[in-house]
């Protein structure tokens, strides 16, 4: 497949988590939650972890928010590739995403760790756009450091 290709493939994979998000909505039995605005372009989310008691392992993630595609796809890339991932895991999965978005397209995303999240890669060429993509990710990172906190 060329890059041509491959970057419609990750755009219309974007737009189609823009239009159809997963986690939408948020749930009762959080154990944590965080919202957070992006003051540039107005985005916004509000993102909840479901951890299972007595472990580290996040059984969902939801959230709601308004926003450009990015956010919004982003919030629903994020929820994807979360669930079944421990604290700890997760946490690195977020240093991960948060080093190829600052690396202004030097490095690609893991698709292995990152799974379809990876698609967003292309943004990191995009400096005003870093913080739309990072929004969901920055509250998730929020809300483990309350669950750490109230252990």
């Amino acid at each position: 497949m060329s890059s041509t290709e491959l970057q419609a493939l990750y755009q219309e994979l974007i737009l189609d988590h823009s239009r159809h998000p997963q986690g939408f909505g948020l749930k009762d039995g959080a154990a944590a939650q965080s919202h957070q605005v992006n003051p540039t372009c107005g985005d916004e989310v509000t993102l909840q972890l479901h951890v299972e008691p007595g472990t580290d392992t996040v059984t969902a993630v939801t959230w709601e928010g308004h926003g450009c595609a990015i956010s919004q796809s982003s919030a629903s890339l994020f929820t994807e590739m979360a669930v079944g991932l421990t604290l700890p895991d997760l946490q690195g999965r977020i240093d991960l995403f948060r080093t190829a978005m600052r690396s202004r397209g030097a490095i690609e995303p893991d698709e292995e760790l990152l799974g379809d999240a990876a698609a967003l890669g292309g943004v990191s060429k995009y400096i005003a756009r870093v913080k739309c993509a990072m929004l969901a990710w920055v509250a998730a990172e929020h809300a483990i450091a309350q669950v750490d906190a109230a252990r």
